[in-house]
């Protein structure tokens, strides 16, 4: 039989966690030709990506949770009556 009481254990401090890092580590470019060649495909592929979600989101217009819909096309032509 034991003689007192258990001791009991504190629980173990949470730490805080820095953020894991995934994927394909980056070196940025020193070379000014490439420098402008990385901003040229920045700009064309964030094109790209707008004109996808335009598409989209006119295909899937009843949904309001996209940008580039109905309600969005018919604002537009609101604001064009307006400004005439």
């Amino acid at each position: 039989m034991a003689q007192g009481q258990l001791k009991k254990t504190k629980a173990p401090a949470t730490k805080l966690s820095q953020r894991k890092q995934t994927g394909a580590r980056v070196i940025k470019p020193k070379k000014q030709a490439l420098i402008k060649q990385n901003n040229m495909k920045k700009k064309l592929s964030s094109g790209l990506a707008a004109a996808t979600e335009k598409s989209l989101a006119g295909k899937a217009g009843h949904l309001e949770m996209l940008s580039g819909g109905k309600k969005d096309r018919k604002a537009e032509k609101e604001k064009a009556q307006a400004k005439k």
